[in-house]
């Protein structure tokens, strides 16, 4: 048998036995959750009347990668409108974010976001004008979950924008209250 010829079954065992071994590995007698069951469904509303009217409508939708770690991606709607004497600006607000989560005990948990929104913002020429614009934003912080029974809780989250721009519809530090069914 050639060199080439031994080191190519060499390989093949090798590539075999190792498909074969993290199945073995992973097999721990325990029953295993589906992908629909690491899922995780929520979000939060923000409700403000007057003079000034803020409703903000935010879902979410996450996946457990571990019992300690979770992703997920959400949307974010805000309907904005301001009255004084000078007269009303009313607007429409839109996007979406992707999240990370790390538990580091069940109740508390550190948090990491990115998120772009569409808003309308003054324009730099003429300021009776105004221009749609995207504005980016990373969060980090943290939060706490209140279980409100087996697959549900009541989240708590703190905030702070490290990309705060100067037309961002939010002020540090961002708090959140929100419920997330499903994990």
């Amino acid at each position: 048998m050639s060199r080439l010829n031994l080191a190519k079954l060499f390989t093949g065992l090798i590539l075999v036995l190792g498909l074969h071994a993290p199945v073995y590995a992973q097999d721990s007698g325990e029953p295993r959750e589906s992908f629909f069951e690491r899922m995780f469904f929520g979000g939060n509303i923000g409700l403000q009347f007057g003079d000034l009217t803020y409703v903000d409508v935010s879902p979410l939708v996450g996946y457990r990668v571990t019992d300690q770690l979770a992703v997920g991606i959400g949307g974010t709607y805000i309907y904005y409108r301001y009255r004084d004497f000078y007269g009303e600006y009313k607007t429409n607000i839109y996007g979406g974010r992707v999240f990370g989560r790390y538990y580091f005990v069940e109740e508390f948990f550190g948090h990491v976001e990115y998120e772009i929104l569409n808003l309308e913002r003054p324009d730099d020429f003429t300021f009776n004008k105004f221009t749609r614009e995207n504005i980016a934003s990373f969060f980090v912080g943290g939060g706490y979950r209140q279980f409100i029974g087996d697959r549900a809780a009541i989240e708590l989250t703190l905030l702070y924008n490290l990309t705060e721009e100067a037309y961002s519809p939010y002020q540090n530090p961002i708090i959140r209250i929100g419920i997330v069914a499903g994990f």
